[in-house]
């Protein structure tokens, strides 16, 4: 991984300490333009949706059921790499430390760790896979190698995350929204994302391969990057399950506008009921309008 030119491409737009340090110390209150879209989008899929988005240039904050815990999914493989990240930072080499593994520790979605079974893969290479493509032996091998979901859990409370509750592995995750096992507020996981990108919670040449890795994500087209106007860019994390639960956090920018930072968290009532796609880049288009109404940059980029 070629981490100057990313660290060159993102100098002054998600990696400016300076500004990100102002946005966090005084974000403004939350303003909430979306309840009457976004209830009759819930309705129209018996569910609920989360939302938390900050606009990073002017720190409006958009908010709809923020503070209610929603099952994270694959989106927790954000914080599994970030806390493998910074226990690299006191374990030299850790990242390139090669980890052998068995059949028995593939599971369904295996696309990068079931080519290597023989070889084994370093943790790095694992990182990408499980940022990248979801690959979910990837994010159980480094869970283990943390510690376990009770260190990733500590991992994110320790960075602010206090409603961050993982108790299992990939293999067993709960998407029962009655359930508080491994959920998250859509508010907390938006916050996390901020300060593992644009604030200090992880090195600079860090934050710099964790965007990379969230760049090069292949499980969101129909999400997120569905619902974003053309020419902006989008490094993102979904998350799927039962429940119909389809998730996904991002950072979000164009070339003129500063960055976005968007959860979005969705579940059905109906343990049976698949991920809605349309229904995570439906409720983008909703949020990328209501910042538009109050972001300048916005109506120069539509001019």
């Amino acid at each position: 991984m070629k981490i100057k030119p990313i660290l060159l491409a993102l100098s002054g737009i998600l990696l400016a300490n300076s500004f990100v340090t102002k946005v966090e110390a005084s974000p403004s209150p939350a303003v909430d333009p979306v309840s009457q879209p976004l209830s009759q989008l819930e309705t129209s899929f018996d569910g609920q949706i989360g939302v938390y988005a900050i606009n990073t240039g002017n720190g409006q904050v958009i908010a709809y059921r923020a503070d209610q815990r929603f099952p994270f999914q694959s989106t927790s493989k954000l914080l599994d790499v970030a806390a493998l990240l910074k226990q690299s930072n006191s374990k030299s080499g850790l990242m390139q430390k090669k980890i052998h593994y068995t059949e028995s520790d593939l599971m369904t979605w295996h696309p990068i760790t079931g080519k290597y079974l023989g070889s084994g893969m370093t943790l790095e290479a694992l990182s990408a896979a499980a940022m990248s493509y979801s690959d979910n032996p990837a994010a159980n091998l480094i869970i283990k190698e943390v510690g376990g979901p009770v260190a990733v859990t500590r991992y994110a409370h320790s960075i602010g995350n206090q409603s961050f509750n993982m108790e299992h592995d990939e293999r067993a995750l709960n998407s029962d929204p009655n359930n508080p096992d491994d959920t998250v507020t859509p508010k907390d996981m938006a916050i996390s994302l901020q300060k593992l990108i644009l604030g200090n919670a992880l090195s600079k040449s860090q934050r710099a391969e964790l965007v990379a890795w969230m760049m090069a994500n292949t499980t969101s087209y129909k999400r997120m990057r569905s619902g974003v106007p053309i020419g902006w860019t989008i490094a993102d994390k979904t998350g799927s399950g039962s429940y119909g639960v389809a998730n996904d956090i991002g950072l979000l920018w164009s070339p003129l506008c500063k960055p976005i930072v968007l959860a979005i968290y969705t579940v059905s009532s109906q343990k049976s009921a698949k991920p809605n796609d349309a229904i995570v880049a439906q409720t983008t288009q909703i949020v990328m309008n209501a910042l538009a109404e109050q972001d300048a940059c916005f109506a120069a980029l539509n001019s």
